[in-house]
């Protein structure tokens, strides 16, 4: 038993961060920016996730349009180590105007060793509100300074980075399955070169520290890959909780 909650503790990390994620535009209106889907075809990008230099499982991450100009950005991983296992998958339905990431709907499921967890929220900006659907409750939500869901946060990061590179703050409220909203904050921790299994790229380096959990988190944008998210790591208490490396990318034109 002491083992089982050791695994889970190490890994309820996983996938936390590992929902990088590219961006783009919408909608056949003009009230929408359409300039993102001419820079940022839809794509498939697979990862592997480590532990300690050992690869534990795969990640996945996809953007598509939507036939209503809506985006659907969605990952999913699949972790085995020992007698951990564990699938989880995430979904971010959002439009974007004006650089800005709307959510509009999210839905979270985890399975596997441990308790099973899901969740589905729907987003009305205009009308201020969030609502539980699995329990079917409605709550009051200022929407003004660009609030962001746990998955399209990263969109929204990633926007940020297509239009100006030289931030060295990136700072989203962030609402959660609970309905809490928290502050995520990054900054700019340098530049590197990496070597990955999808081959050597240079990265822009982020890093988020929350102090109260001893937790540090860095993540890698590839300005080549136009700012995909190419790695990221995560220690606690000094730690190493997981790594994530990119792999592979197919985009539109070879997505089946």
């Amino acid at each position: 038993m002491f083992r089982i909650k050791f695994l889970h503790s190490t890994f309820c990390f996983l996938i936390l961060l590992l929902s990088f994620r590219a961006i783009a535009s919408v909608s056949d209106s003009n009230t929408f920016d359409n300039t993102n889907i001419k820079t940022i075809p839809e794509f498939s990008a697979q990862y592997i996730v480590l532990h300690k230099s050992d690869p534990v499982g795969h990640a996945t991450r996809q953007l598509s349009y939507l036939n209503n100009g809506d985006i659907r950005y969605h990952y999913e991983t699949d972790v085995n180590w020992f007698i951990f296992s564990q699938e989880r998958k995430e979904t971010s339905i959002v439009q974007i105007n004006n650089n800005q990431v709307i959510p509009l709907h999210y839905t979270y499921s985890r399975t596997g060793t441990g308790r099973d967890k899901g969740y589905e929220w729907a987003y009305d900006s205009e009308n201020k509100t969030a609502t539980n659907l699995k329990k079917n409750k409605d709550i009051t939500i200022d929407f003004s300074n660009n609030l962001q869901d746990k998955l399209s946060y990263h969109l929204q990061q990633r926007l940020d980075l297509i239009k100006d590179p030289t931030l060295r703050d990136y700072n989203y409220p962030v609402i959660s399955a609970s309905g809490k909203i928290k502050n995520y904050n990054y900054k700019y921790d340098g530049t590197e070169d990496l070597i990955l299994p999808y081959g050597l790229v240079n990265a822009i380096r982020l890093k988020r520290e929350v102090k109260e959990k001893k937790r540090i988190t860095y993540a890698w944008f590839a300005p080549e890959l136009n700012y995909l998210l190419v790695k990221i790591y995560q220690i606690k208490n000094g730690t190493e909780q997981f790594e994530a490396q990119l792999e592979s990318i197919n985009h539109k034109e070879n997505i089946k």
